[in-house]
């Protein structure tokens, strides 16, 4: 199949390599990075004419300027999906902007080129299905799955919630970590902090978009940072009591 990738940031360069490594024949377009000439393509309309896939890999803020500029250059033939971190504001974008006539379903590929590099798996991806399209959320499934991924099936608010108290409270608790030199020096980190290590380098290596993105474009995240903070200073002010009874952590009881 014809993967055609408009952006080519962090994620869109791991996941064309991915795509590639498939089988499948890549195109980029992103007139603001250096894409390898085998790769590149001149227009947008260059990128997607022929493909099967279109891949909407760019910043979230920046996808309604370019669903506008992409959808004069869609046909019956193509499949634009999102890759992006968040869901509500994306999917709604492409109902919006794509509507009946383009297929098209949101995606959040759970792994980034740290993951990828590292080796680590499963890899997971969530799928949220348009209404418009059910038939098209099958497809991906099946690609994703062709990729090695599990694949988890959600809706966009679902997805948003769950992610505003797991992708974005470790951004940000990694983010004032990292501002006060916690990451400065982890030679004497215990082995079963290698995890905080790993959270750590991944806010590193972000570009600054997927930050800002992960905090501003989800509408949940304000309330799941709000919700850490006032944690974070009743803690604070029972270890200022002394009172070790209210200091236990509790024990999750295993599954049975």
């Amino acid at each position: 199949m014809v993967f055609a990738i408009l952006g080519y940031g962090r994620f869109g360069q791991a996941f064309a390599g991915l795509l590639a490594r498939a089988g499948h024949e890549v195109r980029i377009h992103d007139p603001q990075a250096e894409v390898p000439p085998a790769l590149a393509t001149a227009s947008v309309a260059a990128a997607v004419d022929g493909a099967d896939w279109v891949v909407l890999a760019m910043p979230v803020p920046r996808m309604a300027e370019a669903l506008a500029a992409l959808k004069p250059h869609l046909g019956a033939g193509h499949t634009v999906i999102d890759v992006g971190s968040v869901k509500l504001h994306p999917c709604a974008l492409m109902d919006e902007q794509l509507g009946d006539a383009i297929a098209h379903v949101g995606t959040h590929p759970l792994f980034g080129p740290l993951s990828l590099a590292r080796g680590e798996r499963p890899l997971r991806t969530v799928v949220c299905a348009s209404a418009r399209h059910p038939q098209t959320a099958e497809r991906a499934r099946a690609l994703f799955r062709e990729l090695g991924c599990e694949v988890i099936d959600q809706d966009p608010a679902t997805h948003d919630r769950h992610m505003a108290h797991t992708h974005a409270l470790a951004f940000f608790l990694a983010k004032g970590l990292i501002e006060i030199g916690v990451d400065d020096d982890l030679s004497v980190t215990p082995p079963s902090f290698q995890g905080l290590k790993n959270m750590l380098a991944a806010v590193r290596g972000d570009a600054g978009h997927l930050f800002a993105a992960i905090q501003q474009e989800n509408p949940f995240a304000a309330e799941a940072r709000a919700q850490l903070l006032g944690a974070l200073q009743r803690i604070d002010r029972q270890l200022a009591s002394a009172d070790d009874d209210s200091l236990a952590i509790p024990v999750r009881k295993q599954e049975s």
